[in-house]
């Protein structure tokens, strides 16, 4: 058995999480959104919309963009978008061990099943 869940930051909905902190991180590296959505085996529009809508959630602007021209254009992240970014990596990090340690605090003596011992469902009732 393992540890499994999501964090997010809310406001005025889901605003933030995983999704658009991995676009952001490709967005780092390759400084361009369409060189991250195909990274992360995604469309280019869908990576937009996931971080528009973060956007207009947050109520700033994520990512510095420049259009085509003889450079080829891309984009880079906003001073917020860096600093949002540094505060989420930092959440998670914490969150990760406190969560894991309060896992091995009620689960460390839990023994998994194996495979053939999950009973099977009971029998109707009659």
């Amino acid at each position: 058995m393992r540890l499994a869940y999501k964090i997010w930051l809310d406001y005025r909905g889901r605003a933030f999480g995983d999704g658009p902190a991995r676009l952001l991180e490709g967005v780092e590296h390759w400084g361009s959104l369409r060189q991250a959505a195909s990274e992360l085996g995604m469309s280019y529009n869908k990576a937009w919309r996931i971080l528009h809508a973060a956007e207009q959630r947050l109520g700033f602007p994520l990512l510095d963009r420049s259009v085509g021209g003889s450079l080829g254009g891309g984009s880079q992240l906003t001073p917020q978008a860096k600093d949002l970014m540094t505060r989420y990596r930092a959440l998670a990090r914490t969150a990760a061990e406190a969560l894991e340690a309060a896992f091995q605090t009620h689960f460390s003596d839990w023994e998994d099943p194996e495979p053939g011992d999950v009973p099977a469902e009971p029998p109707p009732e009659t």
